[in-house]
């Protein structure tokens, strides 16, 4: 095949046309070089691979094999065999011999939303600059959820704005190995086809000035304030005069929205119906849509967002402080953001022996509000709330701001008792049968007895995206477990009460394999039987979940009978036989919930039960951060159109009764304890609000108990 050569021409990598190379052809491509990888299966038939790929914590999708050079190429074509929805993103990933997308290593990753397109585009990095090898290895000392790989380069064709995703690129694109298309850790089973995948020569790619930088030009690129260096946008905070001025701007903002008419204190619907006021939040059905009800005896409706916090924005230090530009001195009145922590989750930073941290958010409010600084971001915050039409400080949130009892709060507390099995998800899953189990509720409950003596509080999660595993999977993990672990003895137990006989089960599991001597040694077993087991599995799972959920509801109302125990909040979803045991000892189910809109959501047959929304969020590229959270779109003009939409299809959901935006600020540009770095908030890194979300929020905010007591 010819080339050309790729030259540079001003700001601009000028490309050639040259023949497309095809990466795969499921019309032609042979089966052998074709692979499934983390637990997807693949079906290749009449011109199509089909792809099936499962609910996982890894990669699951499909991978081909060749060799291949893509000098001068610089748009990958996905074509698949339909068009589809869904918001979870897709990934393409290629390799070169050798090559690591976990360690950025002679790798190239993008992430697309098929948006309801049949073709989708994925953009190729442009030519390697001479010192972009050294930037990417400087960067790439810790870990980060996207670097500024995301924001260059754009391109001018709306034809492939949308596959302008995060992305990164350390591949030789003359030696190309591997080429993939994968979901990374999806929340749910996904099916798609793929007809065609091949790399082109598009139009010219624009290259921001900071890619062509030497490495000693382009560190350091994170400024005094927590910002980007090297891009500009709207309302970019140069100075501390900057500051004094988006207060100033803000303060008017606030002056003309007060905030809805027609809400009590409580933030609860005057012009509803009044029903019986008990002092405390509580949740009712009324006419077929389930509804909170606050103190005053009024429809209630919960809408607002988590971590309402002056620390969001909370970074690391080790090993990577030549990306600062002006960290403070040790004498520095600013040297106490050093040690500012976020209550929540500084337990985070201390299991992961994070040393060093400063906290960018905190520093920036302190410039912003002065000496009274904390004072000044609490009560503007409370302000702010009422005034963008919101009612609720969700989770996760400054203890000292929910209890000033000027808005409604939630909280949460993640349990720490004895687990079942050490690994997976936020917090292990714990051991329900371990008398450590209530006991911590108790402890737990102890340590929140100001919040939950509070009538402003109406409610906690307990735990959070913990993780449940696949039919059976909690009892399978009980028999991994060492002869000691109380939920391994309680299913001895009843498998004792049912089979009699050790025989008995031996003959039901092994097909008469003598696995257990006795049932006594059941317990020193750690051995997990096939599908001859999986009803006793399924049955004693159920129990698991059963005993989990009993056991913190009847600690929990001892202490706090008039609060809302709000369940774990689930990731996306759960199993069935998970919800129904929620169903019976929750006040309210929690899911935390990406997607565009949750009009379809409900819950399986039979169970009647009022839902929240824990975490939703979207975000863009179009401003300082480099990751738009897990769902992107193309701007903040979009992100303020998807939110309202996203929050009316709550609010015409007869079971939601609120939704919860992640989160209140913005992350730190150069990522917390785990590397997220998201442009998630309502406000930025140096607290100033994103106007056009701002606006959405109240344009669905303020008619919210309108919209649904008329939805149908």
């Amino acid at each position: 095949m010819k080339r050309v050569m790729v030259g540079c021409v001003g700001a601009f990598f000028a490309v050639s046309m040259f023949a497309d190379v095809v990466l795969f052809d499921a019309a032609t491509t042979f089966a052998n070089v074709i692979h499934a990888q983390h637990q997807a299966t693949l079906k290749l038939s009449d011109g199509v691979l089909h792809v099936k790929t499962p609910k996982s914590q890894a990669y699951p999708g499909a991978c081909i094999r060749g060799n291949w050079d893509l000098t001068g190429c610089n748009i990958v074509e996905v074509e698949l065999d339909q068009a589809y929805g869904g918001s979870w993103p897709m990934r393409l990933r290629m390799l070169n011999p050798g090559g690591n997308a976990g360690t950025r290593k002679d790798a190239y990753v993008n992430v697309f939303r098929t948006d309801g397109k049949k073709t989708v585009f994925a953009n190729l990095l442009p030519p390697r600059m001479a010192e972009w090898d050294k930037i990417v290895k400087k960067l790439t000392v810790v870990r980060t959820w996207a670097l500024p790989f995301a924001v260059f380069p754009s391109f001018d064709s709306s034809d492939v704005e949308w596959a302008r995703k995060i992305s990164f690129s350390t591949l030789d694109p003359s030696k190309v190995t591997e080429v993939a298309v994968y979901y990374s850790a999806p929340l749910e089973p996904h099916e798609f086809g793929i007809r065609r995948i091949v790399a082109k020569s598009g139009k010219s790619v624009k290259v921001a000035e900071f890619a062509r930088k030497t490495v000693d030009e382009f560190f350091p690129f994170i400024d005094c304030y927590g910002q980007f260096k090297w891009k500009e946008w709207p309302d970019k905070v140069h100075t501390d005069t900057d500051l004094q001025k988006m207060r100033e701007k803000e303060a008017a903002d606030l002056a003309a929205h007060p905030g809805p008419k027609g809400w009590n204190k409580y933030g609860g619907w005057l012009g509803g119906p009044q029903l019986t006021a008990t002092g405390a939040f509580r949740v009712e059905k009324v006419n077929g849509k389930w509804w909170m009800v606050d103190p005053e005896g009024r429809l209630w409706w919960s809408h607002g967002p988590v971590r309402v916090t002056p620390s969001s924005a909370i970074t690391p230090l080790d090993r990577h402080e030549d990306w600062f530009e002006s960290l403070p001195a040790t004498d520095s009145p600013f040297a106490k953001f050093y040690t500012t922590r976020d209550e929540l989750l500084w337990p985070y930073y201390v299991k992961r022996n994070i040393q060093r941290t400063y906290d960018f958010s905190a520093a920036n409010i302190c410039r912003k509000y002065g000496e009274k600084w904390f004072e000044a971001y609490a009560d503007i915050s409370h302000r702010r709330l009422l005034s963008w039409g919101c009612n609720t400080i969700a989770n996760s949130s400054d203890k000292r701001i929910c209890l000033m009892d000027r808005t409604p709060y939630i909280d949460r507390f993640e349990l720490k008792s004895r687990p079942l099995i050490d690994k997976g998800g936020w917090w292990p899953f714990r051991d329900p049968f371990d008398p450590s189990f209530r006991q911590n509720v108790r402890d737990n409950m102890k340590e929140h007895k100001a919040e939950m003596d509070d009538p402003w509080c109406f409610g906690f999660f307990v735990d959070n995206e913990l993780r449940w595993g696949d039919e059976g999977d909690l009892a399978r993990w009980a028999l991994m477990g060492p002869a000691d672990l109380c939920a391994k003895r309680e299913f001895r137990n009843r498998l004792q009460a049912k089979y009699g006989q050790i025989d008995a089960l031996n003959r039901t599991w092994w097909n008469g394999e003598k696995v257990y001597a006795d049932w006594d040694a059941f317990l020193s077993v750690s051995k997990v039987p096939g599908k001859a087991a999986d009803s006793d599995l399924h049955d004693f799972a159920c129990e698991i979940a059963e005993a989990y959920y009993r056991g913190i509801r009847e600690e929990f109302k001892k202490f706090a009978p008039n609060k809302l125990y709000m369940g774990c909040r689930y990731a996306g979803g759960a199993k069935d036989f998970v919800l129904r045991a929620a169903a019976k000892y929750c006040d309210v189910i929690s899911f935390n919930r990406y997607a565009r809109e949750i009009s379809g959501f409900k819950l399986p047959a039979g169970i009647d039960k009022p839902v929240i929304i824990g975490e939703f969020h979207f975000g863009a590229l179009d401003r300082g951060p480099f990751c738009p959270g897990l769902i992107l779109l193309k701007d903040q003009n979009e992100r303020a159109a998807v939110y309202k939409q996203y929050v009316r299809s709550a609010l015409e959901n007869p079971i939601i009764v609120g939704v919860h935006w992640h989160q209140y600020s913005d992350q730190a540009t150069s990522g917390r304890f785990d590397g997220e770095n998201m442009q998630v908030g309502w406000t930025d890194v140096c607290d100033t609000p994103y106007w056009e979300t701002i606006q959405a929020i109240r344009e669905i905010g303020y008619p919210m108990y309108e919209i649904r007591w008329q939805a149908k």
